[in-house]
This record gives C-alpha cells, sequence and structure tokens, in this order.
C-alpha cells in the first residue's frame, strides 16, 4: 500500500433523491418528484471532465454511487459516467464499482441491468429482517421483500453487501441473534452492522425517541463481534465485517487516507496536488487544509480499521512524523490499560479499545 497510496483516486457519486425520508437519516436527500435525471448526469460528467484536468496521472480503484438512493437512477445514466470515468481515467477490471439499492426500488431486472451497465458491487440497505422493526425505522420494505432483493442481489452479484441496523429501544441480545443467525445463513460475503444513534436533526429526535442504553448497545456490539466470527466474517472496520477478499475497497480508501472526489450536491474529497492537502466540495471548490488538520483526519479514520493507522503511510499522505504528532504520554497509558497496540510500522485498537475508540482518538490527538 505505501507503493501506491499517493497514485490511487476514488470518485464518490453522490445521489440525494429518495423516494421517503427515514426517520433516522441526517444524511443530505430529497424527496422529490418530476426530476431532471438527465441534466443532473450532465452536470456530475462536467465535474468529472474538471477533476480529471487535475489528476489524469492517477489509477482509480474504486467508484461509489451512494445516496440518498442511486438505485433510482437510470441504468443508462450509469453507463454513461462510468464510460466517462473509463475515457477520462480509465477503468481496469480490478476497479471496485458499488451502487447502494434499496429493496423496494427493486424492479424485476433492475439489478441485473445494473451489472450489465457495468455496476459489480452491489449494497442493499436491508437495516431489519423484522417487519415490526423496518415499520418503526421507517422502511417502505418488508422483510419478505427484502429478502427476495437478497436474493436477486445473489443471482446478480458475486461482490456483494448488506446494510442491517441494530440497538433500536428495548431490541434484545436473542431478537438481534436470531437475526444475524438468519442473515448469515444467506450466504452473503459482507454486513456492515450500524448501531442507530438519534441525531439532532431528524424525525426521531423530534419525536424525543431515546438511543438504547449504552451498556446494552455495547453487549449487541460484543454480541455481533463474536457471533460473526464464528461464521467466517473477520471484522476489518468498526462497524464491517467480510468473507475473506470481499473487504469494501472503496471504504477503505477513506479509512486509509487515500484521496477520493466527491460529485454531486453536499459531495465531498480530499485531494494531495502540489504537495498541498485540499478538502474539495461540490461543484468543484478548494480549501487547503493544514498537515496538522489531515493528521487529525487520518487517525480518526484509520484507528476505525483493525489493522489500525500504518505509520509510513500516515507520513506519505500527511507529511508529519506519526510518533512526533501524537500525544505520547496518553498513548504509553492506553497501552498499559490494553486498549491499544503500538509498534515499529502500526497503531491500533484492542478489542476492549474500540468500545472507547472516539476517546481514544481525542487523546492521541490533544498533543
Amino acid at each position: 500500500m505505501a507503493n501506491n497510496i499517493l497514485s490511487n483516486l476514488s470518485i464518490y457519486l453522490h445521489w440525494p433523491f429518495c423516494k421517503s425520508k427515514c426517520p433516522y437519516c441526517d444524511f443530505f436527500s430529497k424527496v422529490q418528484k418530476n426530476i431532471d435525471q438527465d441534466a443532473i448526469i450532465d452536470g456530475y460528467i462536467k465535474q468529472l471532465e474538471t477533476y480529471a484536468t487535475l489528476t489524469k496521472d492517477r489509477d482509480i480503484v474504486s467508484v461509489f454511487f451512494g445516496g440518498g438512493t442511486p438505485s433510482l437512477i437510470s441504468p443508462q445514466n450509469i453507463e454513461k459516467i462510468l464510460n466517462t470515468i473509463d475515457k477520462l481515467w480509465g477503468i481496469s477490471p480490478k476497479t471496485e464499482i458499488s451502487l447502494e439499492a434499496n429493496p423496494n426500488t427493486q424492479t424485476p431486472h433492475l439489478f441485473a441491468d445494473l451489472a450489465q451497465a457495468g455496476i459489480n458491487r452491489l449494497s442493499l440497505g436491508v437495516q431489519s429482517l423484522d417487519d415490526e422493526e423496518l415499520k418503526f425505522l421507517g422502511r417502505t420494505h418488508t422483510a419478505d421483500e427484502a429478502l427476495k432483493a437478497i436474493d436477486d442481489v445473489l443471482k446478480n452479484y458475486t461482490n456483494h453487501s448488506v446494510d442491517l441496523i441494530y440497538a433500536l429501544p428495548h431490541q434484545s441480545m436473542d431478537k438481534w441473534h436470531k437475526e444475524l443467525k438468519q442473515i448469515t445463513s444467506l450466504g452473503l460475503k459482507h454486513l456492515s452492522l450500524y448501531q442507530l444513534t438519534i441525531e439532532e436533526n431528524t424525525v426521531f429526535y423530534q419525536k424525543g425517541i431515546k438511543a438504547l442504553d449504552e451498556e446494552k448497545a455495547a453487549q449487541l456490539y460484543q454480541l455481533s463481534d463474536d457471533f460473526l466470527g464464528t461464521q467466517g466474517y473477520d471484522k476489518y472496520e468498526v462497524s464491517n465485517y467480510a468473507k475473506q477478499g470481499f473487504q469494501s475497497r472503496h471504504n477503505k480508501a477513506y479509512w486509509l487516507g487515500q484521496d477520493y472526489i466527491g460529485i454531486g450536491q453536499s459531495a465531498h474529497g480530499r485531494l494531495r496536488l502540489n504537495n498541498k492537502i485540499f478538502a474539495v466540495t461540490a461543484p468543484v471548490l478548494f480549501e487547503e487544509l493544514s498537515p496538522k488538520e489531515r493528521a487529525e483526519e487520518l487517525i480518526i479514520m484509520g484507528l476505525r480499521l483493525t489493522e489500525g493507522i500504518n505509520k509510513s503511510n500516515f507520513k506519505l499522505v500527511c507529511g508529519l512524523d506519526f510518533d512526533s504528532f501524537i500525544n505520547q504520554k496518553f498513548k504509553n497509558d492506553c497501552q498499559k490499560q490494553s486498549l491499544i497496540v503500538d509498534d515499529a510500522s502500526t497503531l491500533r485498537a484492542t478489542k476492549e479499545g474500540f468500545l472507547i475508540l472516539d476517546y481514544i482518538i481525542a487523546g492521541l490527538c490533544d498533543a
């Protein structure tokens, strides 16, 4: 990784439109009809063309269509975007090309058509396999529809993922264990398990819904870790578990500190150009980041990985020496408490450390 971390580039394309707004969602999204999809896609292509003039020598390792609900984009427009990326940079057979989809956007041939258009990894937002929980989460599909969509994904994609949300108010260990048993019985290669949090600008917050007690949520998290490990899923990031060979290349680009560009409203990126580091936002706006700011981001993102932070890569990306940057006294205290493991090449959180990761990150950056 150290040899190509500066040449790799990922592309995130944000489609903000949804059929409905979920009550837990605090991402930028719109519920809107009569969208001029072709005009929006043409705008995306213009942004891609501008970025390509700055990054033509980069290797595209991943493309990710996120949202919103990008499975609402027509397969024809997906293909148009991918053809543009291939023309501007080149797409290799190894490039991971992902798209997020919801079971309620599925049509009889949609997943097959998306694969034909060039998508080689589908991420399905199932969120739950329990009808009562789906209703609570404001999802517009049923558990049966989710299972049918999963079956369709498995038929069309070797590389795929399913999202689930857990730690719902009053969710029991037994109920979550049952759901984990069901999802792991389906033969999926990748699972993303997200703990429900109540954010301020959500319907749940406005309704006064409270998150599950922290201790109970931690028990559910531990249950997930332990059970998925017995089913052949390796945890490689705080919320992500994969069978061997099926980690998300795109998400790892963020966590490893590789460059990426964001296309579409509210999308953002990070680019290193002429030995300067920039935060980039749509349409193509640049704000220079200091090495210290980028270093803090690398610690926030890198410690999410079970492999932790590669110190050589850290220096390549931000230009600072890792051991000189962090708070050594705090690091030593964490080591004594078995919260982290530190050696000459990496620093990573232990199983106990993952439970209080925010605390560790804040302390390491407080130098």
